[in-house]
């Protein structure tokens, strides 16, 4: 299908050094300008940052400090790259989240004014949550092949139940090796596998403010068990001591414990924070 345009749409996406919009840095770009006519032209730019690629980018992209040694920096490329998306509708994929306001960002550190307001943006992937919804009546339908309304009454937590068990059980059958040719879609019919397969994120409390994090040394590197397993630790993911481990923290500043006592967090994270802070105490 030929897209319906009036102005050039500019299909892009990019890779950085990480998620903050502030700290972090394009590595790559790569765009498809598609012309009104119907024209295409594909552009791949590979940029130094000129801060280091941190090692878990590395081996999610393939792109390492080496392979952008000698690119340009995203300054360099910036007035030529704004001529080239002027006027034009910007898409990608979670881009409205992501690479648009990383993209703006890298413009005003270039000292590039690009007038984002006259794009329009397109991102692929809110129009497939809002095409293929993933609320508890769409997944009774998919995997139990029949509308919601046909089998329960609306708003009832015992209905809700009834049919989130009935879902669960069309998911092991869907995704059973009898059924599933794929392996790597195959679901195992076992609690602990279920388990780690739902998994969405490392919070030790369920705010988020402490994380499973990898242990480093002295010298930042990642601490390894026995197997060869990098030890992961309850670590803060908020405030001046983010990114340091708990434990850590509680010995040398052991009145951060109590300011989060007596400050606005969930009691959740107040008792995972008490449970470590009681572990440690007992370690001493």
């Amino acid at each position: 299908m030929k897209l319906n345009i009036q102005k050039p749409l500019v299909i892009f996406d990019l890779e950085t050094t990480g998620l903050d919009f502030i700290k972090d840095r394009v590595i790559q770009l790569s765009y498809i300008k598609v012309m009104p006519d119907g024209e295409e032209k594909r552009e791949n730019i590979t940029i130094n940052p000129l801060i280091p690629i941190p090692p878990f980018v590395t081996e999610l992209t393939g792109i390492s400090d080496a392979d952008v040694a000698d690119s340009p920096t995203f300054k360099e490329i910036a007035l030529q790259l704004a001529e080239e998306f002027k006027g034009c509708d910007l898409a990608g994929y979670n881009s409205n989240n992501f690479d648009i306001p990383m993209l703006c960002e890298e413009f005003l550190r270039a000292g590039i004014d690009f007038d984002f307001s006259k794009c329009r943006f397109i991102d692929a992937m809110a129009i497939f949550r809002k095409q293929e919804r993933r609320n508890l009546a769409a997944a009774y339908k998919f995997y139990c092949g029949r509308k919601m309304e046909e089998d329960f009454e609306a708003h009832r937590a015992d209905q809700d139940t009834e049919a989130t068990y009935r879902v669960l059980m069309g998911q092991l059958d869907r995704y059973s090796e009898e059924n599933e040719p794929e392996p790597e879609r195959r679901l195992v019919n076992d609690m602990q596998f279920l388990a780690e397969f739902s998994k969405q994120n490392d919070n030790v409390d369920f705010a988020g403010r402490i994380i499973w994090a990898e242990k480093k040394d002295a010298k930042g590197n990642v601490v390894k068990d026995e197997n060869g397993e990098p030890i992961k630790v309850e670590t803060f993911n908020f405030g001046k001591y983010k990114g340091q481990e708990v434990a850590v923290v509680l010995r040398h500043d052991p009145g951060y414990f109590s300011w989060m006592l007596a400050n606005d967090f969930t009691n959740n994270t107040k008792q995972v924070l008490t449970r470590i802070r009681l572990r440690e105490s007992k370690l001493l």
